[in-house]
């Protein structure tokens, strides 16, 4: 009597071998060895001490700015599906303004030019008004700190408007006129019915917005804000050690964003399952 052939071990491991992540195992062994170097190495401490303090002001910075980019882009994405014409060119005239504006570019406008021309506005008004407070606001008592999350806020509610756009316009029309027909208006529509679905939709989407936010705002060195990158370059160029300082810097970034792109990546699996 034959016995059924029992299934090879062999390709079934090989193929897992095929699709083991060996670029991560590379990229930790990589890791490992900086972090080795840094411990071990004296100068290469004192590199890491001095580049790390300003860690916090590129998270702090980083994180505000990407709330006021939510709230721009929720509001902003809410106008593009208007049925008011006004309301949605006005919202689509700022969304290909800063869209089509580099980033570096659009950040030097805000800091030196929009911002100074509100600070004075505020001011003027101030003064009509008989303010202390307005009055006191200047462009020289607006840090510059404040200006980046101003530009990186501004910049990126333009993208984080698409994103809310496309995930309003995928709720089925059905949802919209149930909710109507059971006397929601319109904001209690979007609050208790298509929000949470949206959110839901996007949020794998909004963690890459803000991965990329986070490298974009090594942007702000240029305004002489003292995050990771601008304490790099002062430090290496009164040093001359650009190989160590930028590897650190370079190290430094890279493990901020991959780990928070595995984290997007733990939330895609998390939705994809609950979608089942």
């Amino acid at each position: 009597m034959n016995r059924p052939s029992q299934p090879s071990v062999a390709p079934a491991l090989s193929q897992r071998l095929a699709n083991a992540p060996w670029w991560l195992l590379v990229l930790i062994l990589i890791g490992l060895f900086a972090v080795f170097q840094i411990l071990t190495n004296e100068r290469s401490t004192t590199i890491f001490n001095a580049i790390s303090r300003g860690v916090i002001v590129t998270v702090r910075t980083t994180l505000i700015a990407y709330v006021v980019a939510l709230v721009i882009g929720l509001a902003v994405g809410l106008a593009r599906t208007s049925s008011n014409k006004l309301i949605y060119n006005v919202a689509s005239f700022y969304v290909e303004v800063v869209r089509g504006i580099p980033m570096l570019v659009l950040l030097l406008y805000i800091a030196f030019v929009a911002v100074p021309l509100a600070m004075d506005g505020l001011n003027r008004l101030g003064v009509v008004l008989g303010s202390a407070w307005l009055s006191a606001l200047t462009p020289r008592n607006f840090p510059n700190e404040w200006r980046v999350v101003v530009g990186l806020g501004v910049a990126y509610g333009a993208f984080e408007s698409e994103n809310f756009r496309a995930g309003i316009q995928s709720i089925e029309r059905g949802q919209f006129e149930a909710a109507r027909a059971l006397g929601m208006s319109y904001f209690q529509t979007m609050r208790f019915v298509v929000l949470p679905q949206v959110i839901r939709r996007i949020l794998p989407t909004l963690g890459n917005d803000f991965i990329s936010m986070l490298k974009d705002s090594s942007l702000v060195s240029v305004l002489g804000v003292e995050d990771i990158t601008q304490i790099t370059k002062l430090y290496a160029s009164s040093t001359f050690l650009f190989f160590q300082a930028y590897s650190i810097l370079a190290f430094i970034y890279l493990t901020m964003t991959v780990l928070l792109s595995r984290l997007v990546r733990w939330m895609e699996l998390r939705l994809a399952r609950g979608r089942r």
